[in-house]
Parts: C-alpha cells; sequence; structure tokens
C-alpha cells in the first residue's frame, strides 16, 4: 500500500519518513510488507491509510494538482484536512493511531456490530433502527447514498434490524468484519479521550473549504475542523448529502485520493454522470494530471 508512489516521488517517499518518525515505528514497512494480519488492526490501518492518501496526495501536488474543497469519509476527514493545510502530517498520523485505540477500547470485542442494508431509503432504514434497538444502542452510521446505508450499535441490535431490514425488502443486510461498532454512541469514551487529545493539537484555518461529515456544509476555520473531528466519532458519516452538496455547489470533478475507489463508486451512485477520478498510483496521477490540464 502506497509502495509504487513512494519509489516514484520524493515528495511521497518523505510523508512515509514523517510517518516513521512521527509514531516510533516502521509504519511504511508494515504498509509495504505487512504482515496483514497486523495492518488489519484499527490502530495501524488508520494511520497507514492516512499515510498512504497523504503520500498520493503529495504526488499529485508535485504535478501541480490542488484541490478547491474537500470531503473525507470518516478517517479521511484527516487526509483531507492534512491536505488543506488545517493539520500538520505528524500531528495527523499521532492522532488517528490514538483514535483507532480508543475506538478498539471503547466497546469490548462482541458487544458492538455493524452492519451494511442495502436497498432501503435512508428515513426507513432509521425507522427500523428505532424499532429494532429495543432500549440498546442502534442509529446509522454511514449514510452512503445509492440505497447503502451502514448501522451500528449493539450486537443483538444490529442482528434485529438486519433481520426487520430483510422484511421491509431490503435487497441486502450483511453484518460487517470491523473490529468496533464505528459513529454511534457506543464510541462516547473515545470521543472523550480524542477530543482530549484534539485540544493539544494547533489547526490552522484551511486553504480551502471542507465539507464535514457531521453538518455535510462547509468550514474554513481551523477551530470547526477540530469540533468537526471530535463530533464525528459517535455521529454518522453523511457522505450522500456531503456529495450532493457539492454537486449543487459547481462541483464537477470528484479525485478519490489514496487506496481502493470505493467513493468513486457511491460518488457515481449520487450523482448520475458524475466525472470521477480514483487516484492510488503513480499511473493515477498521471492520468489525473492529464485530464485536467485538457
Amino acid at each position: 500500500m502506497g509502495r509504487e508512489a513512494c519509489e516514484t516521488y520524493p515528495e511521497s517517499r518523505l510523508v512515509f519518513d514523517e510517518a516513521d518518525e512521527a509514531l516510533g515505528f516502521a509504519l511504511s514497512k508494515l504498509c509495504f510488507e505487512g504482515p496483514d494480519e497486523q495492518l488489519r488492526l484499527t490502530e495501524n490501518t488508520q494511520p497507514a491509510i492516512l499515510t498512504t492518501s497523504t503520500a498520493i496526495g503529495a504526488a499529485l501536488a508535485t504535478a501541480g494538482l490542488e484541490p478547491d474543497c474537500v470531503a473525507g469519509h470518516s478517517l479521511g476527514e484527516y487526509s483531507a484536512l492534512v491536505a488543506v493545510g488545517a493539520l500538520d502530517f505528524k500531528d495527523a498520523v499521532r492522532l488517528v493511531r490514538a483514535r483507532g485505540r480508543y475506538m478498539q477500547e471503547a466497546v469490548p470485542v462482541g458487544v458492538g456490530a455493524m452492519a451494511a442494508i442495502v436497498g432501503l431509503a435512508t428515513d426507513v432504514v432509521e425507522a427500523l433502527c428505532r424499532e429494532a434497538a429495543l432500549e440498546e444502542v442502534l442509529q446509522p452510521a454511514n449514510l452512503n447514498g445509492g440505497g447503502q446505508v451502514v448501522i451500528a450499535g449493539h450486537t443483538a441490535a444490529v442482528a434485529r434490524a438486519c433481520e426487520l431490514a430483510k422484511s421491509k425488502g431490503a435487497r441486502r443486510a450483511l453484518p460487517l468484519l470491523v473490529s468496533a461498532p464505528f459513529h454511534c454512541p457506543l464510541m462516547e469514551p473515545a470521543a472523550k479521550r480524542l477530543s482530549a487529545d484534539l485540544e493539544q493539537v494547533r489547526f490552522s484555518d484551511l486553504n480551502a473549504p471542507l465539507y464535514t461529515n457531521v453538518d455535510a456544509s462547509p468550514i474554513e476555520r481551523g477551530a470547526e475542523a477540530r469540533t468537526a473531528l471530535a463530533r464525528q466519532v459517535v455521529a454518522p458519516v453523511r457522505w450522500e448529502e456531503i456529495i450532493q452538496r457539492m454537486d449543487a455547489e459547481g462541483v464537477t470533478r470528484f479525485v478519490e485520493v489514496g487506496p481502493g475507489r470505493v467513493l468513486s463508486g457511491l460518488v457515481k451512485r449520487i450523482v448520475k454522470g458524475a466525472d470521477t477520478i480514483a487516484v492510488s498510483t503513480p499511473e493515477g496521477v498521471r492520468q489525473a494530471a492529464e485530464v485536467s490540464v485538457v
């Protein structure tokens, strides 16, 4: 993950070097060589994705590509803030490693769960969460658009919601292999610990607007960014609303930066005919640069 960019762009190599220095261990080696079981641990996965995304972003900047506005899905909000100069990368990578650890420690293994509900409207999923909760925690966690809503909460409540969703005509109600129930009130202990860390970090005003997970609206002040990161731990990611608003406000090209292309697919389902580019390799950087000069 990120190896090609690191070998191609000195700016990307510098990002990995900074991550290794900030964390005190060779995150770069873990990204490039594994082992996978270590990379999949949340406290490693989060800084690994942030570092790879930032390294690709550095390569894009070298090619002369700078964002007019940004958004990030959950963890991606950190790399988005780094991209617009609001958050120093070394601070960001330390924060997300702590974030991953706090999230993992907030809920004992087996107590919480998440599931993807496909084929039901958001308001229907919200209603069935209320019905299935039975005084346990259960709520939409990722409002992804295109008929996909991820729910999170107590394990039994999530299971009840999946059965209820099927009875209401959901195409799929699929439990997710995750280590904790993210973006729901069960994460409150993690939110409190992370908030204390966020207060110790300097946030600058943004070079370009960020559409936040929690409000789906643009911000430009560093203080607003700090608050948004604290709030998003327990709040749903309002991805569909974010993309709809960006589209309504004139965004014509969406560039996904980092490993994978899941968000590009979501954008295409939310905005029909959307112009999307997923950049995860040097070839992707070159393609993005070529498209941008047309």
